[in-house]
């Protein structure tokens, strides 16, 4: 029978951030319910509090989760009661002419729940990319549901569920960053530092971080960024090309989602480079640049929704990585939080306090 459980909802645009009961209903076909143990405060979360994604309100915010499912419904076979499970937004479908073409990464028709959660009163949520994971339990399609080592922490392995896996990503498979590569970041908060992460497990020679915030720059070097520059008191793009040979890196990761700095990015790279943007832009946002700088100056322009990720692939090979001390994941945790405590997360994270804050069930 239906759940009640504690959640975090977006009433309105802009509007605080409060706890609510829920109502989960019993999972359905193809559908999972998992018992949420930690979720990251993600700002995505923060672009549908703000009506930076659509105006579906009200929303069931967080996504960045791992948790244990609790049952499944009819047809499930991939995941069972009692597995340890990180969530993500993108359950491929097998059957689109992408996944047909052996590109699942890419897939046009990913799938969520087709049933809803709701408040006590029957008003129906929207979940936030399908999840809605700042909830004591939620219900997801079972391809959502992704198995990993039980044996790791659910406040490092959630944030693969998200920000940690888009900067990874977007340096591995949209960058293809190669040993030997130079790469410059451009952002350096959760995603922008988790490039950094991917960059250097893909040998980078020299990785740039750029920021305008100093205390960002130095976790930054602590991620493995081998040169920092302030954009504040420094020209983004001259610096970078200064500390390549004068020639811009192979691979500039725009992680801000802006139009100033993804026109940084792309004068910042090398001719026949790589710009890849994984920042999330809002939709009034507009980019003009010279078409004949953009033909001359070669090279690709890439965006990367999900780190162009295939979480089957990617999720367990990165907790193994992790597990063995290869990459730090833990590193990125800044404070693990109470549910109620959400909405001052994102106060945090607007002033850059945090790298990530954790919400602990």
């Amino acid at each position: 029978m239906p759940q009640q459980v504690r959640g975090v909802i977006a009433p309105g645009k802009n509007e605080p951030v409060r706890v609510e009961t829920i109502v989960v209903p019993d999972p359905g076909p193809g559908e999972a319910v998992v018992k949420v143990q930690a979720c990251g405060v993600c700002h995505t979360d923060l672009h549908y509090k703000q009506g930076g994604i659509n105006d579906d309100f009200p929303f069931l915010l967080g996504h960045e989760a791992a948790g244990v499912v609790e049952s499944v419904g009819t047809g499930v076979t991939d995941v069972a009661p009692g597995d340890f499970v990180i969530l993500n937004w993108r359950a491929v479908c097998g059957q689109c002419r992408s996944c047909l073409r052996g590109r699942p990464q890419y897939c046009f028709n990913t799938h969520n729940a087709r049933q809803k959660m709701t408040l006590t009163d029957g008003t129906e949520l929207s979940p936030a990319l399908g999840i809605g994971a700042f909830a004591e339990k939620t219900l997801v399609a079972a391809g959502q549901c992704t198995k990993v080592d039980p044996t790791v922490s659910p406040a490092v392995a959630g944030l693969l569920g998200c920000g940690v896996m888009a900067g990874i990503g977007a340096a591995l498979n949209t960058g293809n960053v190669s040993r030997g590569d130079s790469v410059a970041v451009i952002g350096c908060g959760g995603v922008g530092n988790a490039a950094i992460v991917g960059a250097r497990l893909a040998g980078a020679s020299k990785i740039v971080a750029v920021d305008i915030d100093d205390r960002k720059l130095a976790t930054a070097r602590a991620m493995g960024a081998t040169h920092t520059v302030n954009s504040l008191t420094a020209e983004a793009v001259e610096a970078i090309r200064s500390l390549t040979g004068g020639y811009g890196a192979d691979v500039v990761i725009e992680a801000v989602g802006r139009p100033e700095t993804f026109e940084q990015a792309f004068y910042a790279r090398d001719l026949a480079g790589t710009v890849v943007l994984v920042g999330v832009p809002t939709p009034d946002m507009k980019l003009e640049l010279p078409l004949i700088d953009v033909f001359g100056r070669g090279g690709a322009l890439k965006s990367s929704w999900y780190g162009d990720c295939l979480p089957s692939r990617d999720f367990p090979m990165l907790v193994d990585l992790h597990q063995q001390g290869r990459i730090d994941l833990a590193g990125f945790v800044t404070e693990t939080i109470a549910l109620d405590e959400v909405e001052k997360a994102f106060e945090r994270m607007h002033e850059g306090d945090v790298l990530r804050s954790v919400v602990v069930f």
